[in-house]
């Protein structure tokens, strides 16, 4: 093994030896990072510890930036046939998600030493670092794979609702722009409260006080219990038919592995980088393993009279 493709075991364990250790590692970093950034937001404790917080995030830098460059470094070695060449590998690696935000979470330093950065604005970007976070979460992981799948459908349900927001806020304009034209006095100025009411958040600072417009608003409000829960039943949706075909896609190799009753340490490296690939647990993928079990000791016995199949031939007629 090459010290290229220690350092992709390393980074992409999936939580294995060492590469546990430096997961719980930069977990804790990022962690760390961001209470230093929300606790530095206080005028008070960013003041007296301003000497700390800089000298934290000048070493937090400098681990994250080893860290993207090692990633960047071992891309080719990775279990992905895109990134398998030395030149485009490494760039096509360079802008999928995971390394935008390890980029992003950098980058605002850096910029800082080149141009005049406001600090308020760095402080806010600096907050990207959270994101890295779904590196080494499988759920996020799958709710990130379902937002990818399901684009089509969420844009859908989005436009619906925003052809619900113009309805609303032209039916109220027309209803209640005459006893009320501060509040109502245009069709865009009536969206805010089209909104809050579609999404039932309901403010209360901007009402219908006529009955027409009372009953109006209590019909957006009934469609938008409707309406709001649709992207989330997409998401849900998603969710549980990701984590489905994820753990049939692993069955699947599991069985074809015990095709011989027999896995091989090669087989056994494939199905460990492919449960890594799918994001599935050690838990999981165990439970995987005893049904599977199960099942082929059942087949081993006639279902009839409970003798064992095993060395029986059967011919055919």
């Amino acid at each position: 093994m090459t010290a290229r493709d220690r350092a992709a075991d390393l980074l992409e364990s999936g939580g294995q030896g060492f590469g546990r250790a430096i997961d719980v590692f930069l977990i804790a970093l990022i962690s760390l990072n961001v209470v230093a950034i929300i606790l530095e937001s206080v005028a008070e404790i960013g003041s007296t510890y301003r000497g700390q917080f800089d000298s934290f995030e000048l070493w937090s830098v400098a681990i994250f930036s080893i860290e993207y460059l090692a990633r960047l470094w071992a891309a080719p070695s990775l279990d992905d046939a895109r990134f398998r060449h030395p030149v485009w590998g490494r760039l096509r690696y360079a802008v999928s998600p995971a390394a935008i935000v390890d980029l992003v979470a950098i980058l605002p330093f850096y910029l800082s030493l080149i141009v005049s950065v406001d600090l308020r604005f760095l402080r806010v970007v600096r907050l990207v670092r959270i994101f890295k976070l779904t590196r080494y979460s499988a759920a996020m992981s799958v709710i990130l794979s379902v937002l990818k799948e399901e684009f089509n459908a969420f844009v859908g349900a989005f436009f619906i609702l925003f052809v619900l927001l113009i309805l609303a806020a032209s039916g109220i304009y027309l209803i209640e722009h005459e006893v009320q034209p501060d509040a109502f006095g245009s069709i865009p100025a009536a969206m805010w409260w089209a909104l809050v009411t579609l999404t039932t958040v309901g403010y209360g600072d901007v009402t219908p006080i006529t009955p027409g417009g009372r009953v109006f608003g209590g019909l957006i409000t009934v469609i938008g219990v409707g309406m709001v829960a649709l992207p989330a039943g997409i998401l849900a949706s998603g969710f549980s038919d990701q984590i489905r075909r994820r753990r049939e896609a692993f069955n699947a190799e599991i069985e074809s592995a015990l095709e011989d009753g027999v896995i091989s340490e090669i087989e056994e490296e494939e199905l460990a980088a492919l449960r890594k690939r799918l994001r599935i647990s050690a838990a999981d993928a165990d439970e995987v393993y005893r049904a599977i079990a199960r099942r082929r000791e059942k087949m081993q016995y006639c279902p009839h009279c409970g003798e064992s199949l095993l060395g029986v031939k059967i011919q055919a007629d």
